[in-house]
C-alpha cells in the first residue's frame, strides 16, 4: 500500500436488520468502485456473511484460538502458530479476504490467544486499504479486535421507533470501547417509499445522522434462496441502488 492509512468501516445494528446484507453490498460497491484491496472481518457470532458472498468457512479464528491451547506442535511458539494458523483461515477472493471471528469463547481464560490474534489482525489489516468490521449487536469483538480508530460507524435499523432507539444504543457502545469513531451514520433498512414523518423525527431526536434508506427488495430474497452472490446483483436493483447512494456520500475513496 501507498503508506496510506487503512480505512476502517463498521457495521452495527441488532439480530434482523439486514447489516450483513448491507455489508455484502458495500464489499459489492468497493469492488465496483476499484477501491481494493478489502479486508472484511465477519465479528457476528451467528457468521453468514460468506454465504451471500458464495464463500466457503474451512476455519475460523475462533476455532484457531481454541486450538491453541492444545494444539501448538513442540517447537513451535505460540506466535508462530497463531501467525500461521490466521493465514490458514483467511479466505481469499478477487479483491477482498474475509475472516470469521467465530463462537465466542467456552470455559477458562482465552486472554492470551485474544491477546495474539489482536496483535496479528492489526499487523495484516496494514495490508488493505479498507477493512470493513460486521459486528455483533453487543460489538465487544470491537475491543479483541484493538480497533481503536473507526472512519465511518454505520448503524442499521428498522423502519420502526424503537429499532431507532436501538441502534443509537448500540452507536454509543463504542464511547464506553474507547473508540474513537469519524462519522456515525444510520441507515434504515427495508422501507416503504418514503419513510414515516413520524420516524424521521424520532431519527432527529436521537442525534444519529440519517445516512439514507433502503427500500424493501424481493430480489435480495431470490437470490438469498438460491445461494447466489449478492456481489452479482445487477445495478437495477432497488437495494443496490439506495445503497450505492449512500456510499457515495459517506466513503470518498477510502479516505474520508
Amino acid at each position: 500500500m501507498d503508506n496510506l492509512r487503512t480505512f476502517v468501516i463498521a457495521m452495527a445494528g441488532k439480530g434482523g436488520t439486514g447489516k450483513t446484507t448491507i455489508s455484502a453490498l458495500l464489499i459489492r460497491y468497493l469492488l465496483n468502485k476499484n477501491l481494493l484491496p478489502v479486508l472484511v472481518v465477519d465479528a457476528d457470532a451467528n457468521a453468514n456473511l460468506n454465504e451471500l458472498l458464495g464463500l466457503k468457512v474451512e476455519r475460523t479464528l475462533g476455532q484457531v484460538r481454541d486450538e491453541m491451547k492444545t494444539a501448538v506442535p513442540t517447537g513451535m511458539t505460540k506466535e508462530t502458530y497463531i501467525e500461521y494458523k490466521m493465514q490458514e483461515a483467511l479466505i481469499e477472493s478477487k479483491g477482498f479476504d474475509l475472516l470469521i471471528m467465530g463462537q465466542p469463547e467456552g470455559p477458562g481464560c482465552y486472554c492470551a490467544a485474544n491477546n495474539l490474534l489482536a496483535k496479528y489482525l492489526e499487523i495484516l489489516t496494514r495490508n488493505y486499504r479498507i477493512v470493513i468490521v460486521d459486528n455483533e449487536a453487543g460489538m465487544e469483538h470491537l475491543s479483541r479486535l484493538n480497533l481503536r480508530e473507526i472512519d465511518v460507524l454505520i448503524s442499521v435499523s428498522d423502519p420502526g421507533p424503537r429499532g431507532i432507539m436501538t441502534a443509537k444504543r448500540i452507536a454509543d457502545l463504542t464511547t464506553h470501547l474507547d473508540v474513537h469513531v469519524g462519522k456515525k451514520v444510520l441507515i434504515v433498512n427495508r422501507t416503504p417509499d418514503r419513510l414515516d414523518p413520524v420516524l424521521r423525527e424520532e431519527i432527529s431526536k436521537s442525534g444519529l445522522v440519517l445516512g439514507g434508506t433502503i427500500r424493501q427488495d424481493t430480489l435480495l430474497t431470490t437470490y438469498e434462496l438460491k445461494k447466489l452472490s449478492f456481489l452479482d446483483l445487477p445495478s437495477e436493483s432497488a437495494a443496490v441502488q439506495d445503497a450505492e447512494a449512500i456510499f457515495d456520500r459517506f466513503i470518498d475513496n477510502g479516505k474520508s
